[in-house]
């Protein structure tokens, strides 16, 4: 009796094993399963990055394409202001007249 006790535990400690066997190879699988799917997202996810760093440095460019020339007009204006003779015709309302001032005589009266 004790002989069939210990081999039926024995055969249960068997099936439990192979069991626990089976469940880490799943495991394992689904382990290998997401490390896969964690490169793919990683490749896509660098590929989304690279696609939009493309697009920010063409960004860049054409704002510094819209910058130099900006920058050029400035520059002829600038030059054209320094060539130019200052020549302001005179303009009525922004000119400032002095009233004249009348000399006294010795006698308190005005000349």
């Amino acid at each position: 009796m004790k002989n069939e006790i210990q081999t039926h535990v024995e055969s249960k400690i068997g099936e439990i094993k192979d069991h626990v066997n089976s469940c880490i190879e799943k495991i394992e699988e689904n382990v290998q399963s997401v490390k896969r799917e964690i490169g793919e997202v990683k490749g896509e996810v660098e590929r989304k990055i690279e696609e939009v760093e493309d697009k920010v440095q063409g960004k860049i460019e054409e704002v510094k394409e819209k910058v130099q020339v900006k920058i050029g007009d400035l520059e002829k204006k600038l030059i054209e202001l320094e060539d130019r003779p200052i020549n302001f015709p005179a303009n009525p309302d922004l000119t400032y007249s002095r009233p004249t001032v009348k000399s006294l005589t010795l006698d308190g009266q005005t000349s």
